[in-house]
C-alpha cells in the first residue's frame, strides 16, 4: 500500500540516527549517579522529552538544573553513535520543503548529532525546546506540519516510540512505526511498520509525495 502527502515529518533518534547505545548510557550514568533505579527511567523515557522523564522518576530533584547537565552530556557523547543505513540519502532525495524533524530531544542534541553523522540539517526542526507539551502531545507534529506550511493529514510521519505514534496520530497524520528500538507490536496503532528507513520508497511528484515501502513482516 502507498500512501499520498505533502510532506514528510521524521522522528531523529531511532528513525535516521542509531543513538541506543548513547541514551542508555547516558541516562544510566544519569540514575547511577542520583541513586535511582535505571529499569523506572527505562520504563518510561522511550520518545519522551527528557525533562517529563525526570519529573516523574525524580520528582524530588530540580528538572530544569538536571536537564541542562543531562542534555550537555547527551550532545557530546558521540560513542557508538551512527547514521542509519539509507537515511542520508533519502534525506537528500526529498525537496527541502517536504519534510522535516520532530524530536524529543533539545535542540542542542539534535543538531550535535546529525552533524556527526552528516546528516543535512531540515529547514523545519521542532525540539524540546520549542514545545510547551513532548510526545505523546500532538504539539510536536503539530508544530512541524505549521511550519512546513501542510495540514497534519496530508503528513506521513516516522516514528519508532509508541509515544510518537500517539502524538503523530492525535495529530491527525499518518504513521509508519520503525522498529529498530522497540517491537513492531509495541508499534500497533502505527499504519503500518517497516524494520528501518531504508525499507521507503519516496518518490516526488507534481500533486504530492507516494510513500511505499517494504514491511516488517517482508524484510
Amino acid at each position: 500500500m502507498a500512501l499520498s502527502c505533502d510532506a514528510i515529518i521524521f522522528d531523529l533518534d531511532g528513525v535516521l540516527i542509531d543513538s541506543d547505545a548513547v541514551i542508555k548510557r547516558r541516562w544510566k550514568r544519569w540514575a547511577e549517579d542520583r541513586g535511582i533505579p535505571f529499569e523506572e527511567v527505562e520504563a518510561v523515557n522511550t520518545g519522551r522529552p527528557a525533562i517529563e522523564v525526570i519529573e516523574e522518576v525524580a520528582p524530588h530533584l530540580d528538572p530544569e538544573t538536571e536537564i541542562d547537565r543531562l542534555g550537555d552530556e547527551m550532545a557530546t557523547d558521540t560513542e557508538g553513535l551512527e547514521a542509519f543505513d539509507g537515511a542520508k540519502a533519502l534525506l537528500n532525495r526529498l525537496p527541502q520543503d517536504r519534510w522535516a524533524i520532530a524530536t524529543s530531544g533539545r535542540h542542542h542534541t539534535a543538531t550535535s548529532r546529525m552533524a556527526h553523522v552528516r546528516l543535512p540539517e531540515p529547514k523545519v526542526l521542532v525540539t524540546a525546546d520549542d514545545v510547551d507539551q513532548g510526545k505523546p502531545d500532538p504539539e510536536p507534529y503539530q508544530q512541524a506540519a505549521d511550519r512546513l506550511g501542510v495540514g497534519p493529514d496530508r503528513a506521513v510521519v516516522l516514528e519508532d516510540a509508541p509515544a510518537g505514534v500517539e502524538s503523530a496520530r492525535r495529530a491527525g497524520a499518518l504513521v509508519l512505526g520503525v522498529a529498530t528500538s522497540t517491537s513492531p507490536s509495541a508499534l500497533a496503532e502505527a499504519t503500518a511498520v517497516i524494520p528501518h528507513v531504508s525499507a521507503l520508497d519516496v518518490r516526488t511528484e507534481e500533486a504530492g509525495l507516494q510513500v511505499d515501502w517494504e514491511s516488517r513482516e517482508e524484510a
